[in-house]
């Protein structure tokens, strides 16, 4: 039998989105310690492994191989359920995924990939002090010796290191090279002598990002990808075509809850009279947003779409990341607008939520983590212009 027509696909994931997603989650996730996070969110996964929803991205012989339009069809039934969100998986069904399939070794895929689907978490080690948004700029430093590398040096603003058992990294491998032509992409194991992993306290209270102090660690050559010295280029292009797929979850996201919550928010009376969405400045808002939504869906379907048919431009990624970034910011910044004194008091979220809580505060001040990480908006407008429409580059030193 072929595949069943779409609106039958999406009654099938509503069905099971209405027996699996855990009720009440939300209440049960905020505030709890770390190790029931973790445990909640192994659990998760493992539930939507079982339906075939866990890494619908993926190929179909590693238990994947959805077509774009399902993909979305699956996250927009995900975010309509209110289902928590993979947060601890994140950079292991996406990042660690996507690499190793455009650029790891047979060898690699057999041995990660599954263990993935087991359960294993990856962090990425790519920032330091001195290379944010300049990310070539990199000191750490990897030495061959025999059979393996040894890396010394730090890491910044690693997700979740504190839980992971593997860690996409990059270090220099050739001082002597531009520096952009020097570095080597590795896997590392985390239970590495000479690791040391530090949570970072956030503005939030959270502790969700990290530093990693590394020791004279030990890399087996064979936790080598892609060739010894081309890991910018290995980032580059795995990361940058990964960033439209993990965009469709994050997009339907910000336009199903999100977006609701916000008009629920504006909807909502006043002690002192009248509710925000009759003044015609908030309704117009809101039409902004939701037109805004409609768009950054398209984008991201669109992106997925032209990287399957081989036809992605260079700054694809960087116009999705901005206009995500920059989106969510807004959105979330009118939700602390709008929601006044009372939401300055929430000082916890679930763990297990997205960007787009209701929580309005902490949302705005988690929504940074996307306008300064991973390139910050600056250096995402440099790409764009640079790489997308041919524009002369920056003068160096500027």
């Amino acid at each position: 039998m072929g595949r069943p027509v779409m609106g039958d696909f999406r009654a099938g994931v509503r069905d099971w989105c209405r027996a699996n997603v855990p009720a009440e989650w939300r209440s049960a996730q905020t505030g709890v310690p770390d190790a029931e996070f973790v445990a909640f969110q192994r659990e998760w996964f493992q539930t939507l492994r079982s339906g075939g929803f866990a890494v619908p991205h993926w190929p179909k012989e590693f238990g994947g191989g959805m077509t774009v339009p399902e993909q979305v069809v699956l996250y927009q039934e995900l975010a309509a359920a209110d289902a928590p969100r993979l947060v601890l998986a994140f950079v292991a069904i996406h990042h660690a995924a996507s690499t190793l399939l455009a650029a790891g070794t047979e060898a690699q895929r057999q041995r990660y990939l599954p263990a993935i689907l087991e359960g294993e978490i990856w962090c990425q080690g790519f920032s330091e002090p001195g290379a944010g948004s300049d990310l070539a700029s990199l000191r750490t430093v990897a030495r061959r010796d025999g059979d393996d590398f040894v890396v010394t040096g730090q890491k910044l603003w690693a997700s979740g290191a504190q839980h992971a058992d593997w860690c996409l990294l990059l270090a220099r491998t050739d001082p002597d090279a531009p520096k952009r032509k020097g570095i080597s992409y590795f896997l590392m194991d985390m239970r590495s002598p000479g690791i040391d992993v530090r949570p970072i306290k956030q503005a939030t209270g959270e502790s969700h990002f990290c530093e990693l102090f590394l020791d004279q660690v030990r890399i087996p050559v064979s936790q080598l990808i892609g060739a010894e010295n081309i890991g910018w280029q290995v980032a580059q292009s795995t990361l940058g075509a990964e960033r439209g797929l993990t965009m469709l979850e994050l997009a339907e996201r910000l336009g199903n809850a999100g977006f609701r919550w916000l008009v629920e928010e504006c909807a909502r009376p006043r002690p002192e009279g009248g509710r925000p969405i009759d003044d015609a400045v908030v309704a117009d808002r809101l039409a902004t947003f939701e037109t805004e939504i409609a768009g950054l869906r398209a984008l991201c379907v669109d992106v997925v779409q032209r990287h399957e048919a081989g036809t992605a431009g260079p700054a694809d990624a960087s116009v999705v990341k901005l206009f995500y970034s920059e989106l969510l910011q807004r959105l979330t910044g009118f939700g602390a607008e709008i929601g006044g004194l009372a939401t300055q008091t929430v000082v916890r979220k679930p763990m297990s939520g997205g960007w787009e809580s209701g929580a309005w505060v902490l949302d705005f001040v988690g929504s940074w983590e996307w306008t300064i990480p991973g390139g910050s908006s600056e250096i995402q407008r440099n790409i764009i212009g640079e790489r997308g429409l041919g524009l002369p580059r920056e003068p160096a030193g500027n």
